[in-house]
């Protein structure tokens, strides 16, 4: 299957005030075209820093990347200059974040802000661009339109703002989406619409999705593959329905036994023991390994090597369950 974008040996490092942070520490991912591809994972395990790694969004004053990205097979984005940079972000690639609110200016209009990067993206005049805008406001469910186009960002509810995200992201009909935990900050009823707007908008259109998010139970309502990422690597990838019916990895398995299920009432909630490491200095051996209780003396020597099924089911675990 052709790849939208294929990261290969991925590092992303980051100066900080106590030193640098190997956030991305060597990856491997293929987005196919057409698909939406879950990337799952507890907070500060990089899942953010990969994706922004393929718009090249971090301050690269302070950052240095390494390894491949390369998108539609053929633009190698690590090599764009900043004008290649623009025409790309946007256009080809777009990023909904976590939190509408402060992603958009709030003295400007809703609808001047879409309008405004259509006509850059678009060439399209400002009739043309304000006419675009309101069909995109119909078509994520922003209704009236046509009044909504004038209203500010502060006029909106959380559910509405991200709807606003989402019509910017799609404005320009991008071959990629990257999804940044977009429903994190919405109520269940609200959640549901938007990853129910998502899939219906990856239908229509046949952009893929990278969607990122913490929740186990989110991949398995919207996404076709899934990618675990922990500390810095993906440590298991594959089909969907494989992985939910059979996890190789320990930490996989246990993020999905960590799901809440009905009839648990008056039960105690699985967990996980520990936290993901500190990236500040190199890994040695299994990062999972002291969480891990499958863990033996090798997990703790020796890093284990992704390997994969026929299915494409890979998993990076020197004993896979």
């Amino acid at each position: 299957m052709d790849n939208i974008v294929s990261l290969k040996g991925l590092k992303v490092d980051l100066m900080s005030t106590r030193g640098i942070v190997h956030a991305v520490r060597g990856i491997d991912l293929d987005i196919h075209k057409g698909e939406i591809h879950g990337f799952v994972g507890e907070s500060g395990c990089g899942k953010t820093m990969t994706a922004k790694s393929i718009l090249r969004l971090h301050d690269e004053s302070r950052t240095e990347y390494s390894g491949e990205i390369t998108f539609d097979e053929k633009v190698d984005i690590l090599k764009l200059n900043a004008k290649g940079l623009q025409a790309l972000r946007g256009k080809d690639i777009s990023m909904i974040f976590q939190d509408p609110m402060v992603s958009l200016n709030p003295l400007l209009t809703v609808g001047e802000q879409i309008a405004e990067m259509i006509r850059v993206h678009l060439k399209l005049n400002k009739t043309e661009a304000t006419e675009k805008t309101i069909t995109l406001f119909e078509s994520v469910g922003i209704r009236p339109a046509d009044r909504r186009y004038k209203q500010y960002p502060f006029e909106f509810s959380g559910g509405m703002l991200q709807r606003v995200m989402i019509a910017i992201a799609i404005s320009c009909g991008p071959q990629l989406l990257i999804a940044d935990e977009p429903t994190t900050a919405l109520d269940v009823t609200i959640q549901a619409q938007i990853l129910e707007l998502l899939k219906d908008l990856q239908h229509r259109t046949g952009m893929s999705i990278l969607f990122i998010t913490h929740n186990f139970g989110v991949v398995a309502e919207i996404c076709d593959r899934v990618s675990v990422m922990y500390a810095g690597k993906i440590v298991e990838t594959g089909n969907v329905k494989n992985i939910f019916n059979h996890p190789m990895h320990p930490y996989t398995k246990d993020l999905i036994d960590s799901i809440p299920k009905t009839g648990q009432h008056g039960k105690r909630l699985v967990t996980i023991p520990g936290s993901p490491p500190v990236l500040y200095n190199q890994i040695k051996g299994c990062a999972y390994a002291p969480r891990c209780k499958f863990a033996q003396e090798k997990c703790q020597l020796e890093e284990p090597k992704a390997e994969f099924t026929p299915e494409g089911h890979g998993c990076m675990c020197h004993f896979s369950l």
